[in-house]
């Protein structure tokens, strides 16, 4: 089954295989009249008042709610998410919306600083002009989102070049920011290949560039962003850790560990990819892990008790079963699942995995648990750490001062106790290592394309 090609965006749905809907590239001619009314856009959008820009937000986050049902069907159509995710990813969008409204005012509020006698500092924080975001399929709605209000808040413009298969939710993206009053060339959606990319970020009027994506694809944008001089963040894969101390409650623990791993059928860079246990209770975790995968549904994703639904393209269901099948070969032990039907990938747990396997070392985006044993507390830290990658790990115990003193020794962008790792728009996100650079959301993400503007005013 093809799901797209070099030439143009297409909606497949993954599950069935129905394509909803091709659309072309945009030509040289066409990008540069979109790159052209963005600059023109921007000239005019510095200026509205913050005030005025929220209020536009805030219409967006109102149509965001109330037509969650709407559009969360078209993502599962789209990229195969169980609709009830869908559902709640619109309405995270909604969240965001709203944190912003509260609290933009505070955080781009300047600052002054006092110098010697006669001599005031402020820090200005403005806009720098148009930023590209380069935005992945897993999360069409909710990572656009993230990525596009605290930019345009700030009083930047946004450029989308969505993922090639999740082309309708770009659309509708884009027609959400329309209906909510934004003027034309502030959000712009660019169906684009990606051998367009360079030319694009080379433009004077490019300032910025957010990529969400492989690794592999943060490391070209990384390049680019260099090469012309134009800041960056990437928020790129990860192979988290969830740890369990041995203290931790074994149901506890299995219950975070299934919902962290399985949701949006793995397909998550926060996902739990990796869950460490203590030797002595490998068999009870196990056993614990195993009852819960078994009772996990998959298939059609518009169905109310779909838990599992397609992986969102077909390439990525045997990707995943080859990673399975090489880890296997090296040794570890499948516990259940390990099957493929086309897209859909049933519910695996696999044991005895260790650093060299393909389930250790690679980023697994399917629905595979991975089971790891540890000895004792260093050689957890040192599993965990063993990752090109950073985003984050989750420690579960009940001794909490023992948790806090192991965050320092985990090399993250975020370590969790006691519960799984997520997106908060009241908190930075992002990583280290191959995970990344830079943060989205909070404050941080709102100062990521900003000029921040040193200015000393001496009255002697």
């Amino acid at each position: 089954m093809v799901y797209h090609d070099l030439n143009s965006f297409e909606s497949i749905n993954p599950f069935t295989g129905e394509k909803y809907a091709r659309f072309e590239l945009l030509k040289s001619s066409e990008l540069e009249e979109v790159i052209a009314k963005a600059a023109e856009a921007f000239r005019k959008w510095r200026k509205t008042s913050l005030k005025e820009r929220l209020k536009h937000i805030e219409n967006l986050a109102q149509l965001l709610e109330n037509e969650s049902e709407h559009y969360g069907q078209i993502i599962t159509l789209e990229m195969g998410k169980p609709l009830k995710e869908a559902v709640a990813e619109v309405k995270k969008c909604a969240l965001a919306c709203r944190y912003y409204i509260e609290h933009s005012t505070a955080h781009l509020k300047g600052r002054k600083v006092s110098l010697e006698p006669g001599r005031q500092a402020e820090i200005h924080y403005e806009p720098t002009g148009v930023v590209l975001g380069i935005m992945p399929w897993n999360f069409p709605f909710w990572q656009v989102i993230r990525f596009a209000i605290p930019t345009l808040v700030a009083g930047n413009i946004v450029l989308v070049k969505h993922a090639p298969n999740t082309p309708r939710s770009a659309l509708m993206l884009q027609q959400l920011f329309i209906r909510a009053g934004f003027p034309q060339g502030v959000y712009n959606n660019i169906f684009i290949h990606t051998s367009q990319v360079e030319n694009l970020i080379a433009k004077r009027e490019i300032t910025g560039v957010s990529l969400t994506g492989s690794t592999r694809a943060g490391r070209a944008v990384a390049a680019l962003a260099g090469r012309y001089l134009k800041p960056s963040v990437l928020e790129l894969g990860g192979s988290n850790t969830l740890l369990a101390l041995p203290d931790a409650n074994i149901t506890k623990v299995a219950d975070q560990a299934v919902n962290a791993r399985f949701m949006n059928a793995g397909q998550s860079c926060i996902s739990a990819k990796r869950i460490l246990v203590p030797a002595e209770k490998y068999d009870a975790y196990t056993r614990e892990l195993t009852l819960r995968i078994k009772k996990l549904k998959t298939g059609n994703p518009l169905l109310a008790d779909t838990q599992i639904g397609p992986l969102a393209r077909l390439d990525l269901a045997e990707l995943a079963e080859r990673q399975v099948e090489e880890s296997l070969r090296a040794g570890a032990r499948l516990v259940t699942g390990g099957s493929r039907s086309g897209t859909l990938f049933a519910p695996t747990l696999l044991t005895d995995v260790k650093p060299g396997m393909a389930a250790f070392d690679e980023e697994l985006f399917a629905p595979v648990a991975v089971l790891i044993s540890y000895r004792n507390e260093k050689e957890a830290v040192n599993l965990a750490n063993n990752t090109s990658y950073g985003l984050g790990t989750a420690i579960f115990t009940n001794d909490i001062e023992r948790a806090r003193k192991l965050i320092p020794k985990f090399q993250d962008g975020a370590v969790y106790i006691n519960e799984w790792i997520h997106s908060d728009p009241r908190l930075p996100f992002g990583g280290v290592k191959d995970s990344g650079y830079g943060r989205e959301l909070s404050k941080e993400g709102l100062l990521s394309f900003v000029n921040i503007k040193t200015v000393v005013v001496n009255n002697n």
